[in-house]
């Protein structure tokens, strides 16, 4: 790419300036060429290719009908069938395992495909139309940097300011908290500008920030484009929206997910979305959950479905809730969005945006076969029952809970396709919406486009649209070749070619698409299965059966032995070994390179920025102190003097009623609450919590760590009882740990966050991972807060 200071100078230079020609050339910013275009970028976040109205769905998004409607709608697009590996295609135009990506950020391996480390030498389309004039702006999700970078101590060369754009305000994890988000502007931590009970959810406030950023430029100068990535919380989970919206939708889901597919498939055929012949694959397609592993493992209960007609008619008003709740989300994020349609409308600036929307991957299944109150226990290993997830069902969507809905709604809304997000052989995981628009450019054309794409294929796509040569260099490195394929033609021409070959890899799963094929392997992503020689191959014709209802390979042996060996020619190509499919708490709590080197004791200070659970103490399986040197003015002094985590669980030590208190919340379901003996009295004190471990817990329904926790004052214990920790992380995106308050949710609604402490000083607070006895150490512990 030329670079403008690197233009030769061709002024003259004289002894005297006024006997010299300037020349303004080599030192003058970037400008982008006259008419040059707008572009939006908009990725929304597990939205299932049958979810929205313009799609066949039951979901109204007028906003992307509006889209739809100025433009080209393509119903064969494709995506990774995981968030983090498609929005890494998306921005640079290269495969998932070529740019480090084949799993999501906080999974990282120290292997080529799988580091979650994009090279430089994947250039983002950022990078590239900032040295072509325009601004860059990214707002909401990134997901793109490493868990192990995503604190305040770590390089900022992979946040979004480190790829090109210019300004940013979102969330630099794979989810957050729609009532309670943890926010980043640019490079730095920000709360929200309100909580749910003044009324502030997060999809406003997206919406006015892209309407906002765009302003500030524009106001200066009016011709100059932005390139904008707009990517939605909506419908990644949590689900959370004001009741109102949800309750727009009682009846719609009344019948269950398996009458509603049948309604789903026939306005896709109506609309022109799908062959008319096209069939509805089964539920369960493998027999699950009878089908077993090469050991005799069993199938992933997460990734099955339980028949409607199966269910108590307790559990049918269960998940036709979860259905309203999700349907109502996607409809308040559409509606938002809207506004910022608005705004370029009402500018005068949306006839010349070009504009392409997509989903990352298909409807989600982690809330398994019964949804889930908090989707973390997915995490932890834990599985829901409907039963418990019953009794907060009025809660369901409101800043109280942390829901997902159940895999049979997952199935649903990826209408006619198996399975659902995280199988990437299976077009329930790759099969995704696509719009795109350019109303000044590109006439809008109702006819649906059948070609084979892939998110990878929209980075050429939109360089060609722009005439934008993409560059051999970027900030010194020299780039990877592009490796998608622009669809640019398929726009004007119903009946161009599409692409002939894309190769996917994810979580243990693999397939190939080559020539209207498709080859894939049976084996559950996150399984644990291993023994990846042993697994079983199947080929479907994608061009005559969508919806892979006809397992080919005993037919066609020759054709699928080559596209196994096509698998093999690319995985070398493209980074795709080694398979990974260990399950998710295993890959949770799989070392990593951590941000600082290790060490048992970490300091917290009350006023500083939250620091993510990833970066901080991990107490999983182990003994820990938290220890607060305050000096309190009277005995009515109270607040949090230490939180980690918050609604999907966490543990916090606090006053209150002049009381020590300490609350471990266990995966958002269990509160475990150990209260003092005494009252705190005024001047310096040392007050701590101390868990001592005494083995697994012996209750099956609660897996963790089990043993005693002691509250102290000084070196006297004021209180104990029994408590369980988790298996795993509380949440690692978004409710960190913080000293002086509890940021975002509480942990407990003992308070409302973030109930900060008040009525003296709090000096710090230290977390102790050492694992001896504290009343070994208490001298240790005084000075801890004699040293800053």
């Amino acid at each position: 790419m030329e670079s403008k200071r690197h233009k030769q100078f061709k002024g003259k230079i004289a002894l005297d300036v006024r006997d010299s020609e300037p020349d303004w050339g080599p030192f003058l910013a970037p400008k982008a060429e006259e008419g040059a275009p707008n572009v939006l970028f908009i990725a929304w976040d597990d939205v299932g290719y049958a979810t929205m109205d313009c799609f066949g769905g039951p979901v109204e998004a007028p906003n992307m009908k509006r889209i739809a409607d100025m433009g080209v709608s393509f119903s064969n697009f494709h995506t990774t069938a995981l968030c983090s590996p498609t929005r890494a295609s998306l921005l640079t135009g290269r495969n998932a395992t070529t740019n480090g990506m084949a799993t999501i950020a906080e999974f990282a391996s120290g292997f080529p495909g799988i580091s979650t480390r994009i090279p430089f030498e994947s250039g983002f389309i950022s990078e590239v139309l900032a040295e072509k004039g325009y601004n860059t702006y990214c707002i909401g999700k990134w997901h793109l940097t490493p868990g192990e970078e995503c604190n305040l101590a770590a390089y900022k060369g992979r946040w979004p300011l480190g790829r090109g754009f210019e300004r940013f305000y979102g969330w630099l994890g794979g989810e957050t908290n729609s009532f309670f988000p943890d926010l980043v502007h640019d490079n730095h931590q920000v709360e929200p500008p309100g909580r749910p009970e003044d009324g502030y959810h997060l999809a406003d406030d997206l919406s006015d920030k892209a309407v906002r950023f765009i302003q500030d430029a524009k106001v200066i100068d009016s011709d100059k484009p932005f390139f904008m990535y707009f990517a939605p919380q909506a419908g990644h989970a949590p689900h959370l929206v004001p009741t109102e919206w949800a309750d727009r939708y009682k009846g719609v889901f009344d019948d269950g997910y398996e009458a509603i597919r049948d309604d789903i498939l026939a306005r896709q055929k109506e609309l022109g979305i799908l062959p008319e012949d096209t069939e509805l694959s089964p539920i369960n397609p493998h027999g699950e959950p009878e089908r077993k592993g090469p050991d005799g493992q069993d199938w992933p209960l997460l990734d099955t479905v339980r028949p409607w007609g199966s269910l108590s008619d307790d559990e049918k008003r269960l998940f036709t809730r979860m259905a309203e709740v999700y349907a109502g989300y996607i409809s308040y994020y559409d509606d938002r969005l809207g506004q910022v349609l608005d705004y370029l409308e009402e500018s005068g600036e949306l006839d010349n945006t070009l504009i392409v929307s997509i989903s990352d991957n298909g409807a989600s299944g982690e809330g398994g076969p019964n949804g889930s109150f908090n989707e973390w226990r997915f995490f932890n290993g834990i599985a829901d029952t409907a039963e418990e997830t019953l009794e907060h069902i009025d809660e369901l969507g409101t800043p109280a809970s942390n829901n997902h809905y159940n895999t049979g709604w997952a199935w649903a809304l990826d209408t006619p396709f198996p399975y659902w997000k995280r199988w990437a052989g299976y077009e329930g995981g790759t099969s995704d919406m696509c719009l795109l628009a350019w109303p000044a450019k590109i006439k809008a054309d109702d006819r649906f486009r059948d070609q084979y794409i892939h998110a990878v294929d929209v980075v050429p796509t939109v360089y060609e649209l722009l005439g934008i040569e993409p560059p051999e260099t970027i900030n010194g490195y020299l780039q990877n070749p592009i490796e998608g394929e622009s669809f640019a033609a398929a726009l004007t021409d119903p009946d161009a070619p599409g692409k002939s070959t894309q190769f996917y890899a994810m979580l243990g799963q693999r397939s190939l698409y080559h020539e209207g094929w498709l080859a894939c392997t049976v084996h559950p992503p996150l399984s644990s299965w291993g023994k990846f020689e042993d697994d079983e191959w199947e080929l479907y014709h994608l061009e005559e059966d969508r919806s892979q209802t006809k397992n080919l390979a005993e037919e066609e042996p020759e054709r699928l032995e080559t596209m196994k060996s096509l698998w093999f020619y690319y995985a070398g190509i493209y980074n795709g070994l080694p398979l990974d499919d260990r399950s998710a708490i295993e890959q949770v709590l799989a070392e990593r390179p951590t941000p600082a080197p290790p060490r048992d004791q970490y300091t917290f200070y009350p006023g500083a920025s939250d620091v993510p659970e990833s970066a901080g103490p991990r107490i999983n399986g182990r003994s820990y102190k938290i220890a607060a040197g305050v000096e309190l003015d009277s005995a009515d002094a109270e607040g949090v003097l230490w939180a980690a985590g918050g609604v999907p669980g966490g543990h916090s030590l606090y006053i209150k009623d002049g009381r020590l208190r300490y609350t471990f919340n266990w995966v958002g379901s269990t509160l475990q609450e150990v209260v003092a003996d005494s009252e705190i009295t005024a001047g310096p004190h040392v007050l701590a919590a101390e868990f001592s471990i005494e083995g697994k817990s012996s209750d099956p329904k609660m897996p963790g760590a089990e043993g005693t926790l002691t509250l102290y004052c000084d070196d006297q214990a004021i209180g104990s009882g029994k408590i369980v920790t988790q298996p795993g992380y509380f949440c690692l995106t978004g409710d960190g740990i913080c000293a002086g308050r509890d940021s975002s949710s509480a942990v407990t609604p003992d308070y409302d966050a973030p109930f900060p402490f008040t009525g003296g000083k709090l000096e710090k607070v230290v977390v102790d991972l050492a694992g001896e006895p504290y009343l070994d150490h208490e001298a240790d512990v005084r000075a801890w807060f004699s040293i800053d």
